[in-house]
């Protein structure tokens, strides 16, 4: 763990399509959401690892700064299964669940928003309500997403650079 509480000191920070872990259903609901968030004007990263050992599944950084975060279901099971999306909370700005057309919307606490996607494209359906992030831990997690990003993009251009 890092000396603050917002940047793990190593990441896994490997460029990848498609990690092995995710179904099908999955991938097509994040391939949805990266439309919608390059359409609103931001840029995302999958699988950004947080100093709290987790990782959400796409973190999006906006043209003034907001930071939004977006968890994927992909299932009931999936949703079930899951007991940590509230740790996600305080690294954000905005927070929605991320979930393919069939999944059943009821369930889903009301208190987050809600983006139904499939894989030409996703709509936010429930927007989320807006928690500011202090101006320390924003830049804290600007800076980690960015070195994040950028070494994503030099192991892609030159993987035999390590």
């Amino acid at each position: 763990m890092a000396k603050n509480d917002d940047i793990p000191e190593s990441e896994d920070d490997a460029f990848m399509l498609f990690d092995g872990r995710q179904s099908p259903t999955a991938a097509a609901v994040q391939r949805g959401c990266g439309r919608l968030i390059a359409q609103m004007g931001f840029v995302a990263a999958t699988e950004i690892p947080l100093a709290t050992g987790r990782r959400v599944d796409i973190m999006a950084l906006g043209p003034k700064n907001e930071i939004h975060v977006f968890e994927i279901k992909s299932s009931l099971a999936d949703f079930r299964a899951d007991s940590k999306w509230e740790d996600y909370l305080a690294f954000c700005d905005r927070f929605y669940f991320a979930v393919p057309p069939e999944f059943p919307q009821e369930v889903l606490p009301e208190e987050v928003g809600l983006v139904v996607a499939d894989r030409y494209g996703a709509e936010i359906l429930r927007d989320s309500p807006h928690d500011p992030l202090s101006a320390a831990r924003r830049k804290k997690l600007t800076l980690h997403f960015a070195r994040i990003t950028a070494r994503r993009v030099h192991r892609f251009l030159d993987p035999e650079d390590l």
